[in-house]
C-alpha cells in the first residue's frame, strides 16, 4: 500500500540544497512503501534578471574576477543556486539506515558548449539559444548509517570550507559574475570574493550522528592535480586528499514564551592534499613533491530577528577561486602560493515576509619570492565584494529577491576592474 503525504518547509530546503546539502531537507512529497522504503522528491527553480554596469578602464588581472570589457550587460539567468530536481531513496534494513541520493541542477539560460569559448555562437546552424540548458549531475550517493553516525559514499560537496558558503546570503541571490554574455552554468555567488569553492567531489566520508551539539566530520576525496603557472603540474597521486570539518552548535539563554532559541555555531575545517610531478620537476625546485594545506573557519550568531556571520580561510597551493582548479596555486618554479579570505555578514528580519542584509568579503592571492623577482605585479592582489540584499516571503515556497554588488579586482600594481550590478528574481521551493 501506497500513502501520498505532503511535507516540509520551503525555507529549509533553500538552505540545504543550495550548496548541496539537500538530504537534510523536509522534502514535500515523500511516496511511502508498504516494506518501510520511502521515495521523495523535491526542489526549486530560480531566475533572475541582473544588470551589470562595467567601468570605462580595463586592466590586465591574472586571475581577477571583475569584468568590466563588456560595458551594461543584462541577463536572464539563475542565480548562484542552479535549479535543482532531488530524488532520495532511504529504507531501514535491521539496525542500519540506508539511502540513495540524487541531485540533478540544470539552468535556465543556454548552455556553454556551443562555442569553444564558452559563449553563444551565432552561424548558420542557428546555435545560438537553440543549444539547450546545462544540466549538472551534482550529486550521486549512498548513506549507511545508525547511532554511530553516518559513511557517506559517492559525489557530494566538500568538506574544506563547506560552512563558509552555506552561510552567505548570496546563496539566494546572484552575488558576484552574473552578467558575462554566454556564460553558462550559474553565478559565482561569493566564490572567489570570501571563500574558495569547495566543489562537488568523490568521496567517502564519515561524520558523528547529527542529533549532537558537536560534530565532526573526515573524508577522503578522489585526488585533484596540484597545478602551477608553465609547466609545472603535480597530476601524479598516490593518496586522496583528506578534508575535514568539525562544529558546535549551542543555546545562549532561555527564549521567550513561543520564541525561538538564541544560537551560535562555530567551526573549523582542513584540508591536505600531496602530489608529484609526473617525470618533470620544475627549474629551482627542490624536490619532485608537492603539498597543498588550509584551514577555514568561522561564527554564527542567531540572536532574534538578527544573525551575524564572520568567517574566513588561509592556505597554501590551493588556489583561488575555484580550489585546485586554476594554476593560481604555485607558481612557474612550482612554489605554492598562499591564499585567505574572510567575509562579514548581517541580516535582519523586519517581518515574518521582510528581511535585508549585507555583507563584504574578499579573498587575496599572495605573492612568492619569485613573483617578486620577476616583478609579477599584474597578479591578482584581491577580488572585493560589497552586497546589500532584500528578501520578501511572498508564500511559504515563493520568495522574492533584489540585490545590489559592487565587485571589484585589484593587482599588485594597484590597477583595478569594476562593476556595478544589480539583480531582481524569483525563487519558488517544492
Amino acid at each position: 500500500m501506497k500513502r501520498l503525504a505532503v511535507l516540509g518547509t520551503a525555507a529549509t530546503f533553500a538552505i540545504a540544497s543550495i550548496a548541496a546539502v539537500p538530504r537534510t531537507a523536509h522534502a514535500q512529497l515523500t511516496m511511502q512503501m508498504s516494506n518501510g522504503w520511502s521515495l521523495s522528491f523535491s526542489g526549486n527553480v530560480n531566475a533572475f534578471e541582473v544588470q551589470s554596469i562595467g567601468s570605462d578602464s580595463v586592466n590586465s588581472i591574472h586571475y581577477g574576477i571583475a569584468n568590466p570589457g563588456e560595458g551594461t550587460v543584462n541577463r536572464v539567468r539563475t542565480g548562484l543556486l542552479p535549479a535543482f530536481a532531488v530524488f532520495d531513496v532511504k529504507g531501514k534494513e535491521g539496525p542500519v539506515d540506508l539511502g540513495v541520493h540524487f541531485g540533478f541542477a540544470p539552468q535556465i539560460q543556454t548552455g556553454s558548449s556551443c562555442s569553444s569559448s564558452g559563449g553563444q555562437q551565432h552561424d548558420n546552424f542557428g546555435c545560438g539559444t537553440q543549444a539547450g540548458a546545462q544540466i549538472d549531475m551534482r550529486q550521486v550517493y549512498l548513506t549507511v548509517g545508525g547511532s554511530w553516525g553516518q559513511i557517506l559514499a559517492g559525489r557530494e560537496i566538500g568538506l574544506y570550507q563547506r560552512q563558509n558558503i552555506l552561510t552567505d546570503m548570496t546563496l539566494t541571490g546572484v552575488g558576484a559574475s552574473g552578467g558575462q554574455t554566454g556564460a553558462g552554468g550559474t553565478t559565482l555567488g561569493r566564490i572567489g570574493f570570501g571563500y574558495t569553492y569547495p566543489n562537488f567531489n568523490a568521496q567517502i566520508t564519515y561524520s558523528t550522528p547529527a542529533t549532537m551539539d558537536v560534530q565532526w566530520s573526515i573524508g577522503l576525496f578522489d585526488p585533484s592535480a596540484l597545478n602551477g603557472e608553465g609547466t609545472v603540474q603535480a597530476n601524479f597521486t598516490k593518496i586522496p586528499r583528506i578534508e575535514t570539518e568539525l562544529s558546535w552548535t549551542g543555546k545562549m539563554g532561555t527564549p521567550a514564551a513561543g520564541a525561538a532559541s538564541n544560537k551560535v555555531m562555530v567551526w573549523v575545517g582542513g584540508v591536505w592534499q600531496e602530489a608529484s610531478f609526473a617525470g618533470f620537476v620544475p627549474s629551482g625546485a627542490s624536490d619532485s613533491t608537492r603539498s597543498a594545506e588550509g584551514a577555514d573557519f568561522g561564527v554564527k550568531f542567531d540572536i532574534g530577528q538578527l544573525s551575524i556571520v564572520g568567517s574566513g580561510y588561509y592556505d597554501e597551493g590551493v588556489g583561488t577561486t575555484l580550489m585546485f582548479t586554476t594554476t593560481a596555486g604555485f607558481d612557474a618554479t612550482g612554489q605554492g602560493r598562499k591564499s585567505f579570505g574572510y567575509i562579514g555578514q548581517i541580516q535582519f528580519k523586519i517581518d515574518p515576509k521582510w528581511t535585508v542584509g549585507a555583507s563584504l568579503g574578499a579573498s587575496n592571492l599572495l605573492l612568492t619570492d619569485n613573483d617578486r623577482l620577476t616583478d609579477n605585479l599584474g597578479l591578482l592582489k584581491d577580488n572585493l565584494d560589497g552586497s546589500a540584499m532584500i528578501t520578501y516571503q511572498w508564500t511559504k515556497s515563493l520568495r522574492f529577491v533584489g540585490e545590489y554588488d559592487y565587485i571589484e579586482s585589484v593587482n599588485y600594481a594597484f590597477q583595478s576592474n569594476k562593476v556595478n550590478q544589480l539583480a531582481a528574481g524569483f525563487m519558488l521551493f517544492f
